[in-house]
């Protein structure tokens, strides 16, 4: 999947399409969703979305507590397991429950993550948002590859991000082993290889029938910025000095539901059927982005994260580290 195939559709959603509006109309009764990071911000206008629709959905909690608490709003067929995505057992023990009391799944959305966050280390020493952001979701998704493939037209949509442009993989030093770690470079990395592993991932579930998207939600305001402070948001120009919402926030940004209607659509739409791989934004295949445009920080696709070769290295490596943790 190159940037030539990031062909936008013709359709009537856009950046502000809900979740609701996305989902009009699709039935989803008797199929099976698993949605990490479930139980809040986008996750949880996520699992809300689907359950409407009449979907069963379970959502892997590391918080089971709190995961009460928020899921507890939603009337329908939704429970919990639980998982960390930063421990590698706990993986492994989610997806044998999984494994066993599933006979099929329709739907598995990588959504949970990390942002910018201090240097941490994760599983047998990963930098923490490169670990958690992607080689847990790619431990969980290899794990749940038997009840994908063995369900007709799955599907695994995982989120990744318009951060990808501020980074391609770091090859020699993805840990930042050896370099001053940079907490939005890394960011960067970790979304991009959330994009990479969806272009891999679409060529093995090709053969059933399944189909694989990687997926900007857009800006919003969630837990995920729990790591950046006031003064932060304010230099990026999300707040302003009064701390609320600066006038490009409230242009820009999105609601939680409008948020979680790109992951939705890339989940559900016929548009998708027979369609490899994409990175999608704003309920939409994305463009490749346009360097002369003045939205290229912000919109479009970058060629690093649509690679096939590259694609193909990240999941040998990371099918190296998974068998070496």
């Amino acid at each position: 999947m190159a940037q030539s195939d990031q062909v936008p559709v013709d359709h009537n959603f856009h950046a502000k399409s809900t979740a609701a509006e996305v989902l009009d109309g699709i039935d989803l009764t008797g199929k099976t969703a698993v949605v990490t990071g479930g139980y809040s911000g986008i996750g949880l206008e996520t699992v809300r979305g689907l359950v409407n629709s009449g979907a069963r959905v379970i959502v892997p909690v590391r918080s089971p507590e709190k995961a009460a608490d928020a899921l507890a709003e939603i009337s329908g067929d939704v429970s919990t397991v639980p998982m960390d995505l930063a421990d590698l057992g706990s993986i492994r023990d989610a997806s044998a429950s999984l494994n066993e009391s599933l006979s099929s799944l329709d739907l598995l959305i990588n959504n949970a993550g990390i942002m910018a966050c201090p240097e941490a280390r994760v599983g047998p020493g990963w930098e923490s948002q490169f670990g958690i952001c992607h080689m847990g979701h790619f431990a969980l998704t290899n794990a749940l590859m038997p009840l994908l493939t063995a369900t007709p037209s799955s599907r695994v949509v995982s989120l990744s991000s318009t951060a990808h442009k501020m980074s391609g993989i770091n090859w020699d030093d993805v840990n930042y082993d050896d370099q001053p770690y940079d907490k939005w470079q890394a960011y960067g990395q970790a979304k991009t290889a959330n994009a990479l592993f969806i272009n891999a991932l679409s060529r093995r579930m090709k053969g059933h029938g399944g189909h694989a998207f990687s997926v900007h939600p857009g800006g919003i305001f969630t837990p995920l910025q729990r790591h950046l402070s006031t003064e932060e948001m304010v230099m990026l120009g999300w707040l302003d000095e009064d701390g609320e919402p600066s006038e490009l926030a409230k242009a820009g940004f999105k609601s939680p539901e409008q948020g979680a209607s790109t992951t939705l659509w890339a989940a559900t739409s016929t548009d998708l059927d027979g369609v490899a791989g994409v990175y999608c934004e704003d309920c939409n295949i994305a463009a490749p982005t346009d360097p002369e445009s003045p939205t290229a920080r912000y919109i479009g696709v970058e060629a690093h994260a649509c690679d096939d070769d590259q694609a193909e290295r990240l999941w040998e490596l990371s099918e190296q580290w998974l068998a070496n943790a």
